[in-house]
């Protein structure tokens, strides 16, 4: 049993909330893993910049779901605006349906109006929503009243962004998922000579991860400085 996703839309490998820092999330994680487990608050909304970790927590929620025997279905709509919404029919089926950057359909009438009868079926048969754009509800765009309405039902949570000290656990957890030592000194040097969004800051990683494969070399500073200057 696998996490229902559109035809081509495939889940990011490692988002699971093992490799999710919380830092100063901790109560929006807690909620989404609630929601995940069928306890808790069944509707939550979460917004923040991008990079923030909102379709991080989304996947993580879907995979936590399928684990416990419950159905997920997710639905990334900036990678699925273009595809009709007949596309989410029968999705009131699932215990947990996950809905990404909602802002990208906001004044599609067609789209707003099939979110607006799934929320409602779903709620109706006691399944979960999870949504997530880069605004509160009311802030997105949404020309259909009572869609921006439902999704404000619940908890809104507002994930706030990593500080030095967060960048560095959060890259430091990832580098341990990957079976690497990341020495404070290296993570440090990132932080001053890499973009310091967390989105390309987990790239970097990835590709000093296949760097100190492929060369059986240590995370180095030494080693970061070229794979910056490549």
């Amino acid at each position: 049993m696998g996490v229902q996703l559109p035809l081509g839309v495939g889940l990011t490998d490692g988002a699971v909330f093992a490799t999710f820092h919380a830092g100063p999330n901790a109560a929006a994680v807690q909620a989404v893993r609630d929601a995940a487990a069928g306890r808790g608050e069944p509707v939550v909304f979460l917004h923040g910049a991008a990079g923030a970790g909102r379709t991080h927590l989304l996947q993580a929620a879907c995979v936590e779901a399928e684990q416990a025997g419950r159905r997920a279905a997710l639905l990334p709509l900036h990678r699925c605006a273009a595809l009709p919404p007949q596309v989410i029919e029968n999705w009131e089926q699932y215990d947990l349906v996950c809905i990404d950057d909602v802002d990208g359909i906001a004044g599609d009438a067609g789209w707003e109006r099939a979110l607006f009868v799934l929320f409602n079926a779903l709620r109706a048969r006691g399944g979960c929503w999870l949504a997530a754009g880069a605004n509160v509800p009311g802030a997105l765009g949404l020309t259909l009243p009572d869609l921006a309405s439902r999704l404000a039902a619940g908890p809104v949570f507002r994930l706030q962004p990593l500080d030095d000290d967060g960048r560095l656990a959060a890259l430091a957890l990832r580098a341990r998922r990957r079976g690497l030592e990341l020495p404070d000194e290296v993570g440090r040097y990132l932080l001053k000579h890499a973009p310091r969004d967390m989105v390309s800051l987990y790239g970097l990683l990835e590709r000093l991860d296949h760097a100190s494969l492929s060369q059986q070399r240590r995370l180095t500073i030494p080693l970061v400085k070229e794979i910056l200057n490549a």
